[in-house]
């Protein structure tokens, strides 16, 4: 596998496939409502941020749960496929989601020297660049220089909108170096085999979601990845032929009880697909628990994750098999289990 270097994309004009986020995040400027799955969050946080952070001041656990936000684990997950193509056996996907990049002061940093050291084939992205909800984004993109910066990726890094995002990233970040991608799919080729990566805008907050349309061109028969930033759109995946769904936004919980049972998840999908490995019929999916944090910035029982995604062909017709292995890898003396 050769050194990765993130080469920039010919210049494109989202502006098209952007227009009904801007529609929809004007509307939100003259009342914050969703339009999609839910915003139960969105609208309560800035009461119930303060309300749960003097309640882990007071009981001494914030500073614990603040130095956990900021220990990356790597996670090594094997997952088989009966029909992956041949030229795939092998093809290692790094994950990552749920970055909020300017919440946390040295998070970029801490996370641009992990990246350092994995050596993969894609990189993809699955949304929730910045902290906040409103506001400027100005603080995202040096960050995200660091970021994409460190990944050493063959073909490259691609991504999708969260429902902290504007459409405003979409165009910082494809000035970056990163394939944005706005309800369309892009192929990836290698030598006689191909697969399709489908990515499609926000479902949760914005409701700009259009997996048809992303699919257009898309042969039938393809191996197909989708890129959502919810868990949300598993029925319609699934239903679609999806081989993988790769996503994030619940951040595992963010705050778990012991055994990594998460309080909430906010998302409209059964519990156990909120973290790690799942399948919906014959589709399988990886939820990733996301580097940043939203609310507040700490993690109790559910580090922040870089997850390393090996695709690999079963011998088995089934569609996607379970998951063939899960490796935790604390690759340095600032990451941890906890």
């Amino acid at each position: 596998m050769g050194e990765c270097v993130i080469e920039r994309c010919p210049p494109r004009n989202l502006e098209p496939r952007l227009a009904r986020r801007r529609a929809i995040e004007a509307m939100h400027h003259k009342g914050k409502r969703a339009h999609g799955h839910g915003d139960y969050l969105l609208r309560h946080d800035r009461i119930a941020g303060p309300v749960l952070k003097a309640a882990l001041v007071t009981t001494g656990l914030y500073s614990k749960g603040a130095q956990n936000a900021f220990g990356p684990v790597v996670r090594d997950v094997r997952l088989e496929f009966g029909d992956l193509p041949y030229a795939f056996n092998g093809f290692r996907i790094l994950h990552l989601s749920d970055l909020h990049i300017d919440g946390m002061d040295g998070l970029a940093e801490t996370t641009a020297e992990l990246l350092a050291h994995l050596s993969v084939d894609l990189c993809v992205i699955t949304g929730d660049y910045r902290y906040e909800v409103a506001g400027p984004c100005d603080g995202v993109y040096p960050r995200m220089r660091t970021i994409l910066g460190s990944i050493r990726a063959r073909h490259g890094v691609m991504g999708i909108l969260g429902n902290h995002d504007t459409a405003e990233v979409a165009l910082g970040l494809e000035d970056l170096g990163a394939r944005m991608l706005i309800n369309e799919a892009a192929e990836v080729r290698l030598r006689d085999g191909a697969l399709w990566v489908i990515g499609v805008d926000d479902p949760h907050y914005y409701g700009c979601d259009d997996l048809a349309g992303a699919r257009t061109g898309v042969p039938k028969e393809a191996f197909q990845i989708l890129l959502v930033h919810t868990p949300e759109l598993y029925r319609e995946a699934a239903a679609a032929g999806v081989a993988l769904y790769l996503c994030g936004h619940t951040h595992g919980g963010q705050i778990c009880l012991p055994g990594a049972q998460p309080l909430l998840f906010n998302a409209a999908c059964p519990r156990s697909y909120a973290r790690g490995t799942w399948r919906h019929d014959r589709m399988r999916g990886y939820t990733n628990s996301g580097l940043g944090c939203s609310m507040l910035p700490v993690r109790y029982n559910c580090p922040p994750e870089i997850a390393v995604i090996e695709l690999a062909r079963s011998a088995s017709p089934i569609h996607a098999s379970t998951a063939a292995g899960l490796q935790i890898r604390n690759p340095s003396p600032g990451s941890h289990r906890a």
